[in-house]
């Protein structure tokens, strides 16, 4: 019988998992708490309750993210490995993406950026570089600026929002064809920002400049080794409000983003393909 290889990316209070079987993968899933132990026994105990799997069908489980360090003992008497933080993300962004060779950002609380690339049956990666703006940043400005801290709640009150209240463009500082660039780029983040913005004017800004500051950064990366497909995973790609942004970016600087499906589970993927 084929058995199941577990994959398992620990954060600070989240925990994703998934597995392979017969080289499928299985739903993966997500589980909160308040510290990463009992978020990782959490998760390991739903998803393989939910999906029938018995322990001695359990090839081995290999584990990384952050909280990772927290876990040093076998789970349940079960074989543990960790691996890189930095492969896991780049193999499972080229897992989800189908591609042989691509920038993959993992937008967590940070963020953070790898150059993935297939050589025969293995993965090249190299983590080129990373910034501290990501899901982190969205949380705590929301919470300083509109006492909100959930991100679907930010995420919601975002979609009722105007950036013309907030962004200066190009537009609003330059004659059509002055610029070489196009009109309606950022020219600076909150650099419009009016007295009559309204709660959603502003959580929209939050999370555009968070997305477009990290999309040069991905841009920057990708020219810097060939590379015009930047893949985006992590919490933070699922958000409404993100394809927008990033996909708006892909015409003016002739790259490729793209959020795969089951983008915020890339680096769980990576780790069960770390075997």
């Amino acid at each position: 019988m084929d058995k199941e290889i577990i994959g398992i990316d620990i954060g600070g209070s989240t925990t994703k998992i998934v597995a392979f079987k017969k080289g499928k993968m299985l739903e993966p899933q997500v589980v909160r708490a308040t510290d990463p132990l009992t978020s990782l026994y959490g998760a390991f105990g739903k998803f393989t309750a939910e999906n029938e799997i018995d322990l001695e069908n359990i090839e081995k489980i290999i584990m990384t993210g952050v909280g990772s360090s927290f876990s040093n003992r076998p789970i349940y008497g079960l074989t543990c490995e960790k691996a890189n933080e930095f492969e896991c993300i780049g193999k499972g962004g080229l897992y989800l993406s189908n591609l042989n060779e691509a920038i993959i950002i993992s937008l967590g609380t940070g963020t953070a950026i790898v150059h993935a690339k297939k050589d025969g049956d293995k993965i090249i990666t190299n983590y080129l570089g990373g910034t501290g703006v990501g899901g982190g940043t969205l949380v705590g400005l929301s919470k300083k600026f509109l006492r909100l801290e959930n991100i679907e709640h930010i995420e919601d009150i975002a979609s009722t929002g105007n950036l013309g209240n907030i962004d200066l463009k190009v537009s609003d500082i330059s004659k059509s064809g002055n610029l070489s660039i196009a009109n309606d780029m950022t020219a600076s983040n909150f650099g419009k920002f009016s007295d009559l913005a309204t709660e959603g004017d502003i959580a929209l800004g939050l999370i555009n400049m968070i997305c477009e500051t990290i999309a040069m950064l991905g841009i920057f990366a990708g020219r810097s080794v060939g590379v015009r497909d930047i893949v985006l995973t992590g919490n933070l790609s699922t958000i409404k409000q993100a394809s927008d942004i990033f996909g708006n970016l892909n015409n003016i600087f002739d790259v490729n983003f793209m959020i795969p499906k089951n983008s915020q589970f890339a680096t769980a993927i990576g780790a069960a393909l770390n075997k």
